[in-house]
C-alpha cells in the first residue's frame, strides 16, 4: 500500500509521539507499506516552525532529514496535483490539507490523517 501521511501524522511518526495510535504505527511499519511524505508537509512544517508554532517540534530541514532516515519516500507537488484541488468539495479550506487530499486522490494513495474533515473527502482516507 502507498500511504501518504498528513503533516501531523508524519511528525508524530518521526518523534514517536504518544498521539499516534498503535493501529497507525502498525500500518506505517508494515512491510508492504510504502510511506510517503509530501513536499507540502515539509513546506507547512517550515512555515509554522518559523512562526514559533508549538505544534511543530522540529524545523523543516530537521523533519526532512528524519523522514529520509526513516526511509519515507518524498512526494513532489506536480501540476496535476495543483489542478486537482479545483475538483475538491469545500469541506476544508486549509491549503496544505487540500493539496495533500488532491495528491492522494490523484496518485492514488491512502492518506492517513487525524482530521475528520479531511476524511470526508474519500473512503480511501484513513482517519486515525
Amino acid at each position: 500500500m502507498n500511504l501518504l501521511l498528513d503533516t501531523h501524522v508524519a511528525l508524530w511518526a518521526i518523534t514517536d509521539d504518544s498521539r499516534l495510535p498503535e493501529h497507525a504505527k502498525v500500518l506505517i511499519l508494515a512491510s508492504k507499506t510504502r510511506v510517503w511524505v509530501s513536499a507540502a508537509s515539509i513546506w507547512e512544517i517550515t512555515i509554522k516552525y518559523a512562526l514559533g508554532r508549538g505544534d511543530m517540534p522540529v524545523s523543516g530541514r530537521e523533519a526532512l532529514e528524519y523522514f529520509r532516515d526513516a526511509g519515507y519516500f518524498l512526494l513532489d507537488i506536480e501540476a496535476e496535483h495543483a489542478a486537482a484541488v479545483a475538483d475538491l468539495d469545500n469541506h476544508h479550506q486549509d491549503p496544505f490539507d487540500r493539496i495533500l487530499i488532491a495528491q492522494a486522490l490523484t496518485e492514488p494513495m491512502r492518506l492517513m490523517t487525524r482530521d475528520a474533515t479531511v476524511a470526508r473527502y474519500s473512503d480511501t482516507i484513513i482517519k486515525i
